[in-house]
């Protein structure tokens, strides 16, 4: 297993590779959050530090774009679709039997962190209207029964 400080020294060793001009600062997050899953606190500084920037203007950066996540995410990213097909179709619904079955609501991480609940704007398949993607598989026409099941299927793969 990886551990938080061995991450921090492949990190240190892989900002080597960035220019250490503000045009970097981008790049660089998203390659800290690819490697460590979101922004943690003391990287970010260590790339301001690296690149000259007061941690003030790292994080405004990185605050500013939807893209990167200040805390952990849980083992499976649930993502509920509330684009206009879903919403016509029932999207509250679905939000509202997830919040439940997880007991957790939008933004959140369960405290086992094992699920993570996001709403967004579109997931690209109206077809299958009302939807949400556990991971990188699409759940479409779904139902408050459907839901449970598919979240309790998840739950028992923990066990």
């Amino acid at each position: 297993m990886v551990t938080k400080e061995l991450k921090a020294e492949n990190i240190r060793q892989e900002l080597q590779e960035y220019s250490r001009k503000p045009k970097s600062l981008i790049p660089i997050l998203q390659f800290i959050q690819s490697q460590h899953g979101y922004l943690p606190r003391d990287f970010m500084e260590e790339v301001g530090n690296y690149l000259g920037l007061a941690p003030s203007k790292v994080y405004s950066v990185a605050s500013f774009y939807a893209q990167f996540r200040f805390e952990p995410l849980g083992e499976h990213l649930v993502k509920v679709c509330h684009g206009t097909a879903c919403h016509v179709k029932g999207a509250e619904n679905v939000t509202e039997t997830v919040e439940s079955q997880l007991g957790i609501s939008m933004g959140e991480t369960t405290a086992d962190e094992k699920f993570t609940v996001e709403r967004v704007a579109c997931l690209g398949c109206c077809s299958l209207a009302p939807a949400m993607m556990i991971d990188d598989t699409v759940y479409g026409n779904l139902t408050r029964d459907k839901i449970k099941n598919i979240l309790t299927d998840y739950k028992e793969e923990q066990s």
